[in-house]
Order: C-alpha cells, then structure tokens, then sequence
C-alpha cells in the first residue's frame, strides 16, 4: 500500500512559480511510476505529467511543456512538479498517483494508477 501527500500549492501571480511535492510512503515507493493529474472546477480531471521509476522516461501534456518540470527523489520518497510561467489556466486542484513501474511505457490515464494523493490547491491570478 502506497500513500501519497501533495503539498505546496497556494496562490501565485500569472508568470510566477510554484513547486509542489508528492511524498510518498512505502519502501518499495522508487518502483513506482508516478504522475501529476489536475481538475480545475466543472472539468475532467487531466494528465500533466509522468515519470518512470528510475526517472528516465518523462511525459508532458501539450498544455504545460516547456514550463514544467517533474523530477524524483527516490532516496527521499518525493517526486515534485516545478511549475513555471504560471498561467491563470493552470489553476486547479493536483493531485499526484503511483503504481508500479513495468516498463511498459508512459501512464497517461487515471486508469493508469491505483494510489492517489488528496490533491493541493493551485490558484493563479491575472
């Protein structure tokens, strides 16, 4: 059983930054493939991101590429998703998932994952 804690959302100015993190629990944690999923109010919850167990392989929406990063830190349990050059349309919830890591290529659908965090506010003004 894997448990998943996002932190570090909040409020930012459009063109700002913001670096959220997804603590993991569970020792076998750096075997997993974890990614970012958001849900702005009355949407479907969406792909932002993913990233393989040894942190090789890395997939961005269309949306975020080239403003936001997801790397990991498997010796700490942590993943995290810099977010750059922040836009008011990135405002919503996030919340990040993890399962284990096959190599069978990237996890794009919530269907993908079966462990989710609680998700972190992200609110960006104009």
């Amino acid at each position: 059983q894997v448990q998943l804690v996002e932190s570090g959302g909040g409020l930012v100015q459009a063109g700002g930054s913001l670096r959220l993190s997804c603590a993991a629990s569970g020792p076998t944690f750096s075997r997993y493939a974890v990614g970012w999923f958001r849900q702005a109010p009355g949407k479907e919850r969406e792909f932002v991101t993913t990233i393989s167990w040894t942190g090789g392989s890395i997939h961005y929406a269309d949306s975020v590429k080239g403003r936001f990063s997801i790397s990991r830190d498997n010796a700490k349990n942590t993943v995290y998703l810099q977010m750059n050059s922040l836009k008011v349309e990135d405002t919503a919830v996030y919340y990040c998932a993890a399962s284990i890591d096959y190599g069978l290529g990237w996890k794009l659908g919530r269907d993908d994952y079966d462990y989710w965090g609680q998700g972190t506010q992200v609110t960006v003004s104009s």
